[in-house]
Parts: structure tokens; C-alpha cells; sequence
């Protein structure tokens, strides 16, 4: 592999995580396959008024808070909770939730987005650290700062104010 080839796997691989990925991803899923699943050949499946425009419209929703959700990570909150009770509604509206399984698909997406959380550490400390062979530093010694802690370091306690005792 070449290093150009590496370094583009690299910056796809940064852009991927640096938002809810997968989860935008499961979200867009899950209501691809409810509006899928709308357009199914079966008789038994009817949709009139009010309810057949809430069939359509939930599932569409959800496709574009999948996309927002990778595109903008920053209102992630908004689209996992706005994609959660989507994913719940849909079970009325969607036949079953996309037969159970765009239901699932958009709740596992909502969860795993709204428990996503961004890398808030600078680039340079993201590098895996090196074998870790020296010892750790001990903690430098402190200096008592009034007389109640004398009595840790070696001294008598007086009671009154260390200013006071000249």
C-alpha cells in the first residue's frame, strides 16, 4: 500500500469519527426500508388520509435525519431524539415499523447517536502512547499553609492563626 493511498484511508478514517457515523448511517437505514416496505406488494396493507401521509412522511424524515446526523454532529442530541420517537411512531404509522425491523434499525441509530460523544482530546495525545518502562514521578512535597496541617508535617498545633503567633 501505498503511503498517499494510507494517508487518504487516514483522513476518511478521521472524518468518520469525528462524527456519529454508524449511527446516521442505521437511521437513514431504517427508514429507507420503512418506505421500502410502504410501497410492498400486499393487499392487506391500506393507507387513506391522514395516516397514509404520516406513512410517507416518517420514514423520509428519518432518511434526512440520518444524513444531517453525519453531516452536522454538533446537533446530534436534537436528531437522535427527534429519530427515537420517529422510530416509535413509526410502529402506527409505517406498517408495524417497516415490519419490525426499520423500527429497530432507527432505535439502535438514535441510541448509539445520542450516546455518541466527541473526541475532545488534541490531536497530538490520540497517538498511541509507547511502552510505558519508567517509573512514575513522586509527588513533590508540600508545605503546610496554616497550623491545622502542621500537625501532619511535624509541628504542634496552636490553634490560632500562624500570622498571630510573632
Amino acid at each position: 500500500m501505498t503511503p498517499a493511498a494510507r494517508h487518504r484511508g487516514g483522513r476518511w478514517r478521521r472524518w468518520r469519527r469525528g462524527r456519529p457515523f454508524t449511527a446516521g448511517v442505521l437511521i437513514a437505514l431504517g427508514g429507507a426500508e420503512m418506505l421500502v416496505t410502504l410501497r410492498a406488494p400486499l393487499g392487506v396493507l391500506l393507507h387513506v388520509g391522514p395516516q397514509g401521509l404520516a406513512a410517507y412522511l416518517v420514514p423520509i424524515i428519518l432518511v434526512i435525519c440520518g444524513v444531517l446526523l453525519v453531516l452536522t454532529p454538533q446537533q446530534r442530541v436534537f436528531y437522535a431524539v427527534l429519530s427515537l420517537v420517529l422510530g416509535l411512531l413509526s410502529w402506527l404509522t409505517s406498517n408495524l415499523g417497516g415490519f419490525v425491523v426499520g423500527m429497530l434499525l432507527t432505535l439502535v441509530g438514535g441510541a448509539l447517536a445520542f450516546a455518541w460523544t466527541p473526541d475532545k482530546r488534541p490531536a497530538a495525545s490520540r497517538v498511541a502512547p509507547g511502552p510505558v518502562d519508567a517509573a512514575p514521578a513522586p509527588p513533590a512535597p508540600r508545605e503546610p499553609a496554616d497550623a491545622g496541617t502542621a500537625l501532619l508535617f511535624g509541628g504542634e498545633p496552636t490553634g490560632r492563626d500562624p500570622a498571630e503567633q510573632g
